[in-house]
C-alpha cells in the first residue's frame, strides 16, 4: 500500500462519524474473539443460562471458571458441532454453486413480501435495519410479521437448493443485526414490533432450523451462532411467562418446547418442557370442541392451531414424552373436521377472519401419516383412498356448522351454513350466513377478512366484520351484534337433520346493533341432494321493518337480474337465486360501492381485495313475515321451473318445486327438524 493510499484511509477514518465506526464493528464481528470483545456481557449472560454440568460441557465449565471467556465460547460451539442432538435439524451442506433463486434475491435487497404487500426495510443511522418499519401502508401487522423471520427461512431453503454462499452470508448478517439491535430483552409482555409473543415464537422455530442446519457452514459466523445461543433463552423465557391463550398459546408454547428440546443444555429446559406439556394439554381441552373444531370457528385459524398441536406432538415424540390419549385423538378429530369441510376444489371454507386457502395437500399428507384413507378420498374427489362410511354431508353440532354436498366429485354441489356461536376470536357478525359452490365454481361467498391494521383495514375492516359483507338479512339497515363467544353444549337434534336425500339446519338470531324494538330472525336451510337449496327466513317483529336480503357473488361470476331472480351467465356452471311467494322486492346489483356505505367487496387473502356483486333484495314488511328463496344450481341453461308457497303458519312453510319433470313438496319447519317433510313424484 503506497503512502498516499495510507494517508487517504487515515483521513477517511478520521471523518467517518461514530455511528459508522460502530456499524463496521458489529458487521465485522464474525469470530468468537470478536463477539467476546464487542459484547462480553452478552456472552457472560449466555453461559450463565447453561447447565455446565451437562456431559460434554466439562471443558466449557473449566474454561469459564478460569475466566477464559473466549475459550469457553469456542468449546461451547465445539460441543454442538461434535454432538448428535437435534438430528432432525442437522443437514448435509450443498455443493457450492452460483445458482440463484429470484425470490431469495429479492429478500437479499431487504425487500420482503408480507401478507401480499411488498416493502423494503430501510437502514437507520447506526447501520442497523429498522426493525420497526411498518411497510408501505404503515401497517403494524407488516412490522410484526417481518419480525417472525420467515424471510430468512426462505433464504435458507434457497441455499440448500442452490449451494450459493450469498444466501447464508445474508442470514449471518441479518441475524447479527437483529439480535444486537433488539437487545436488551425487555422481560415483560409486549406488543411491540420486535417483542410480541407470536413473533418471539416464530423466531425460535426458524432459528433452530438455521442453527443446526448451518452448524458446519463456513458462511454462518461463530459470532452469530453465539448471539443466537444468547438470545434463545430470552425467547423461551418470554413464551414461558408471557404467552397468551387460544391459537396464540399453541404457537407460543410449541416454540417453548422447541427451544427446550433442541437445546436441552439450558438450565431451564427440563422445566420449560414440563410446563409446555401441561399448558398445551390444558389449552387443547378448552380450545377444541368435542366435534374437533377449534373454538375460534375460523377455518384458517383452526389450521394454525392444528399445525402447532401437531408440531408439539412431534416434539414430544422425539423427546420420548408421551401425551394423553385424548391429545392424540383430538389431532385426528381436527383433521377430520378439515376433511368434512373441504370443498370440491380442495379449498377450505372462507369464514370469519380466514383466507381462501387450499387444504388438499395438507389433508393428503395427513391421510398418509395417520393412515386415514377416507381423508384422501375427500381431498382427491374420490381418486384415491376409501369412500367414507358417512356423508357426503356433515354437521358439527358444537361449532354449529352444516356442510352439504351432492357427492365427492369435483363438480359436486357444496354449501356451508353457520348456525353456531360467534367464536372465541377473529369473529364476524354473520350468524346464519350461507356460502354456496357448484360445478367447480364459487357462487355465494363470505366477504373475507381484508386486513387487521393499516390503510386497508381502516377502510374495510368494519365491512369485513359486519353483517353487510355476508349473506344474511339487514333490518332497518342494522346488522347483527356480537356473541355469544362459546357454546356450552352442542346443538340438539331439533336444529339439524341429515338423510340420504336431504339436509336441514336452522337457528335464530335476535340481537342486532342499535335496532329499535324487538326482532328475531330464524333461518332454515334445506338442501335437496343433487337438486337445490331452499332458504326460509322467518322474521318475527313487533313493528314494520325495512328488510334487505344480501346475496354476495364471487368476483369471477357474471351476474344479471332477470325479473325477480338473479342468476349467473356462464357456458357451464351457474346458480340462480329465486324468491318465492310474497313480498315484492326492489332488486339492486351493487359492485365496489364506497358511498354511502361499503358494499360489494371481496377479500380472498389478507391485504387482497376486489369488487364483487352483491344482489340486494329490499322490501318493507308491516309485521312478522316469512321469506322463501330457492337457490338453483344448473349447468348451462336455466331449466323450466315452477315454484309456489302453498302455506305459511307460525311453525312452518309448505312449498312446491317442479323441475325437470319432477315435483317436490316440502314442509320446512322454522326450528323443529322432526317436522321436516320432503316428498317427490
Amino acid at each position: 500500500m503506497n503512502l498516499i493510499h495510507r494517508v487517504g484511509l487515515l483521513l477517511a477514518f478520521i471523518v467517518i462519524p461514530f455511528y459508522l465506526q460502530a456499524q463496521v464493528a458489529w458487521q465485522q464481528a464474525t469470530t468468537v474473539e470478536d463477539i467476546c470483545k464487542l459484547a462480553p456481557e452478552t456472552m457472560h449472560k449466555m453461559l450463565k443460562q447453561y447447565n455446565l454440568d451437562t456431559p460434554g460441557l466439562e471443558g466449557v465449565r473449566s474454561a469459564y471458571k478460569n475466566g477464559d471467556l473466549e475459550q469457553a465460547c469456542s468449546l461451547l460451539l465445539q460441543f454442538y458441532r461434535q454432538g448428535t442432538h437435534a438430528a432432525h435439524l442437522r443437514r448435509t451442506l450443498p455443493k457450492v454453486s452460483g445458482n440463484r433463486v429470484a425470490l431469495a434475491d429479492t429478500i437479499l435487497n431487504n425487500v420482503f413480501v408480507i401478507q401480499n404487500v411488498r416493502g423494503q426495510v430501510p437502514y437507520g443511522a447506526d447501520g442497523h435495519r429498522d426493525w420497526y418499519y411498518k411497510g408501505p401502508h404503515n401497517d403494524r401487522e407488516w412490522a410484526w410479521l417481518s419480525n417472525r423471520h420467515t424471510q430468512i427461512s426462505q433464504v435458507l431453503d434457497s441455499y440448500f437448493a442452490t449451494g450459493n454462499p450469498v444466501y447464508p452470508q445474508y442470514i449471518d448478517l441479518f441475524l447479527r443485526d437483529f439480535i444486537l439491535k433488539s437487545a436488551p430483552y425487555p422481560a415483560k409482555k409486549s406488543g411491540t414490533s420486535v417483542w410480541r409473543g407470536l413473533e418471539v415464537a416464530a423466531r425460535a422455530k426458524v432459528w433452530s432450523k438455521i442453527f443446526y442446519g448451518l452448524l458446519h457452514s463456513e458462511y454462518l459466523s461463530d459470532a452469530t451462532r453465539l448471539l443466537m445461543l444468547s438470545s434463545l433463552p430470552d425467547h423461551a423465557h418470554y413464551n414461558r411467562h408471557f404467552h397468551a391463550g387460544n391459537n396464540w398459546l399453541t404457537m407460543e408454547i410449541s416454540a417453548l418446547a422447541t427451544v427446550a428440546t433442541n437445546f436441552p443444555e439450558y438450565k431451564e429446559s427440563a422445566a420449560w418442557l414440563d410446563y409446555s406439556i401441561g399448558a398445551m394439554v390444558e389449552s387443547m381441552k378448552g380450545q377444541v370442541y368435542p366435534d374437533g373444531v377449534q373454538t375460534e370457528l375460523t377455518s384458517h385459524y383452526h389450521n394454525v392451531s392444528l399445525a402447532n398441536f401437531e408440531l408439539f406432538k412431534d416434539i414430544c415424540d422425539r423427546a420420548n414424552k408421551p401425551l394423553p390419549d385424548f391429545y392424540n385423538q383430538t389431532i385426528l378429530d381436527m383433521y377430520g373436521y378439515i376433511s368434512r369441510n373441504i370443498r370440491p376444489d380442495g379449498f377450505r371454507a372462507l369464514n370469519n377472519d380466514g383466507d381462501r386457502g387450499s387444504d388438499r395437500k395438507l389433508l393428503l399428507a395427513a391421510a398418509q401419516k395417520y393412515q386415514r384413507p377416507e381423508w384422501a378420498y375427500l381431498a382427491s374427489n374420490g381418486e384415491s383412498g376409501a369412500r367414507p362410511k358417512e356423508g357426503p354431508s356433515y354437521v358439527h353440532p358444537w361449532a354449529g356448522q352444516l356442510v352439504s354436498r351432492s357427492g365427492y366429485d369435483h363438480q359436486a354441489h357444496w354449501s356451508f351454513f353457520d348456525i353456531g356461536p360467534w367464536g372465541s376470536g377473529h369473529q364476524h357478525n354473520d350468524m346464519l350466513h350461507l356460502s354456496v359452490a357448484a360445478y367447480g365454481r364459487d357462487f355465494l361467498v363470505d366477504a373475507g377478512r381484508f386486513a387487521y391494521t393499516g390503510e386497508v383495514a381502516d377502510k374495510f375492516r368494519p365491512y369485513a366484520k359486519g353483517s353487510a359483507g355476508h349473506n344474511v338479512l339487514l333490518f332497518d339497515g342494522k346488522g347483527q351484534s356480537p356473541g355469544p363467544r362459546l357454546a356450552d353444549k352442542p346443538l340438539d337434534m331439533r336444529h339439524y337433520k341429515i338423510t340420504p336425500d336431504y339436509d336441514y339446519a336452522a337457528n335464530s338470531m335476535a340481537d342486532f346493533q342499535d335496532l329499535n324494538g324487538k326482532l328475531e330472525h330464524t333461518r332454515a336451510v334445506t338442501y335437496v341432494r343433487g337438486q337445490f337449496w331452499v332458504v326460509v327466513d322467518r322474521v318475527t317483529t313487533d313493528r314494520p321493518r325495512k328488510v334487505e336480503a344480501l346475496w354476495h357473488w364471487h368476483p369471477s361470476t357474471v351476474v344479471e337480474a332477470e325479473g325477480p331472480l338473479v342468476k349467473t351467465n356462464h357456458p357451464k356452471g351457474n346458480l340462480a337465486v329465486i324468491p318465492m311467494g310474497a313480498p315484492a322486492y326492489a332488486i339492486s346489483l351493487v359492485k365496489g360501492q364506497e358511498k354511502p356505505d361499503l358494499q360489494g367487496w371481496y377479500s380472498p387473502e389478507y391485504n387482497q381485495y376486489e369488487p364483487n356483486v352483491a344482489s340486494i333484495y329490499e322490501t318493507e314488511v308491516p309485521e312478522s313475515t316469512t321469506l322463501v328463496w330457492l337457490l338453483l344450481p344448473y349447468e348451462s341453461t336455466l331449466p323450466e321451473i315452477k315454484t309456489g308457497v302453498l302455506s305459511v303458519d307460525a311453525q312452518q312453510v309448505r312449498i312446491e318445486v317442479s323441475l325437470n319433470g319432477k315435483t317436490w313438496n316440502l314442509a320446512i319447519p322454522y326450528q323443529q327438524s322432526d317436522l321436516l317433510d320432503v316428498t317427490s313424484h
